[in-house]
């Protein structure tokens, strides 16, 4: 049984009087020490997903107006959008840990680093009598040098980088089975982007959890991802095992994506972008989403292009675990993109 099941999920926001969706009938899986990266441009709804797993989102101005989010551990399935918030509580931070794009804005600058990740310990273990040595063994745990220095450092007098493996421990002081990296590495340089990855997957490798990596860079998956779930406009367009989409990508979002990934050894050839931008929630088409930025939908014929503009595509399957939502797929990519990051 997967770590993870979301299914049809869909999220609205008020707005005034009117309950805007933002997140619509998202399905996905994660397996049990599993990788799984959400990929899409900014606005199409990965961060609001990710928060809902554990009701993160105040209501109001959030309503969850349908589908289930099922965590199983502990041979239990616990349903998510049902728990009370004393049970949500017991999931947040230790079974489920989040880390964010902006550690300088989720540390607390007044506190040095190594009293905030003690108190991460204190949450979520009854009382330990060696807090110290744990938070020296988590700084260990996320390539801190000298830990027993930097624990007394205040946030400002680390890099970003250090910032955010200081973040990193502080999830992982729960001991999570699902850690949710919300952009990890947006702020970083490309060198601490790579390391910051890297660690990860070491990460993962070391104790088994399972991770959803979001992103908006399908360049970063193919070294990284299990797994990868495309989203568009609060949908789900496409998911398949990584090299599989990579090698055969349905949904032209994805192809669109994958076009705009600069490739080594071609600094010659010009990036394709993809025209126009992710429409808002309020003026969200009738019909598939991408449809008004659809390269594809110019070969289609009449009665084609009114399908697409005015009926949601279903979320089907092409080929053994590999979903997408779109009428009329693209043809598969004839060489994967190196990765650069």
């Amino acid at each position: 049984m997967p770590l993870l099941q979301v299914k049809d999920l869909s999220v609205s926001f008020a707005n005034g009087k009117q309950l805007l969706s933002v997140v619509q009938n998202v399905s996905f899986e994660v397996e049990r020490g599993e990788i799984v990266a959400l990929v899409g441009e900014s606005g199409c709804g990965k961060s609001v997903t990710c928060l809902s797993l554990t009701k993160l989102l105040p209501e109001p101005p959030a309503h969850y107006s349908g589908g289930e989010i099922t965590f199983n551990f502990n041979g239990k399935a616990w349903p998510m959008l049902s728990l009370k918030p004393r049970e949500l509580q017991k999931i947040r931070g230790g079974k489920i840990a989040y880390i964010f794009q902006e550690p300088s804005v989720s540390l607390n600058p007044v506190f040095r680093v190594g009293e905030q990740i003690a108190e991460a310990v204190l949450l979520h273990h009854s009382e330990p009598h060696n807090v110290e040595q744990i938070v020296i063994s988590l700084l260990e745990d996320v390539g801190i040098p000298d830990p027993v220095t930097r624990a007394k450092c205040y946030p400002h007098e680390l890099s970003g980088g250090m910032q955010q493996r200081i973040m990193i421990a502080m999830a992982l002081a729960g001991e999570p089975e699902l850690l949710v990296a919300d952009e990890p590495t947006t702020a970083l340089d490309v060198t601490i982007q790579a390391q910051i990855l890297d660690l990860l997957r070491e990460l993962q490798h070391k104790r088994s959890m399972s991770i959803i990596l979001v992103t908006h860079n399908l360049g970063i998956v193919a070294e990284v991802a299990d797994r990868v779930v495309v989203m568009y406009a609060g949908h789900t367009v496409e998911a398949a095992p990584t090299q599989q989409l990579l090698d055969n990508p349905q949904h032209p979002y994805t192809q669109a994506l994958l076009n705009a990934v600069p490739q080594l050894g071609h600094s010659d050839k010009q990036l394709t972008s993809i025209p126009g931008t992710i429409p808002s929630p309020e003026n969200f088409s009738a019909g598939c989403r991408f449809y008004g930025r659809c390269v594809r939908s110019e070969t289609l014929n009449e009665e084609q292009q009114t399908q697409c503009a005015n009926t949601i595509p279903s979320w089907q399957n092409c080929e053994p675990d590999h979903f997408h939502r779109c009428f009329y797929p693209t043809a598969p990519v004839t060489k994967q993109p190196e990765v650069t990051l």
